[in-house]
């Protein structure tokens, strides 16, 4: 652990927070990409499978179940609590643009082939 980790995780666990609120003190989500969100999930529910098969800390695992519960949380606010405040026209991320890259290069870039590493 150095200091740059824990700055990173401290800004980014501050920048979640600050969604949150800010969506939940609005009471809309306006602005904000249903799209990309669940990509957020969807990254931290992949990256973070080892939470079931390695304990490296404390501090880590919290970390880590923070980031997956927070962000789940997130889309559920998008998609079902302030799903009337949600405007689908605007919101143009191209998903496929960057989950069959993503998922070419899985197979191709790993150190070994196994479920968890892909």
């Amino acid at each position: 652990m150095n200091i740059f980790r824990l700055v990173g995780d401290m800004s980014h666990l501050l920048a979640i927070l600050l969604l949150l609120l800010k969506m939940w003190k609005t009471r809309s989500v306006a602005g904000i990409s249903g799209k990309s969100q669940i990509m957020f999930a969807m990254v931290f529910l992949s990256r973070y499978l080892d939470l079931f098969t390695s304990f490296i800390s404390i501090y880590n695992t919290v970390m880590k179940v923070f980031f997956i519960s927070s962000s789940l949380f997130t889309v559920y606010l998008i998609y079902f609590k302030f799903k009337p405040t949600y405007d689908s026209n605007h919101d143009t991320f191209r998903v496929e643009f960057l989950v069959v890259p993503v998922g070419g290069l899985a197979f191709l870039v790993n150190h070994e082939f196994s479920p968890l590493e892909f």
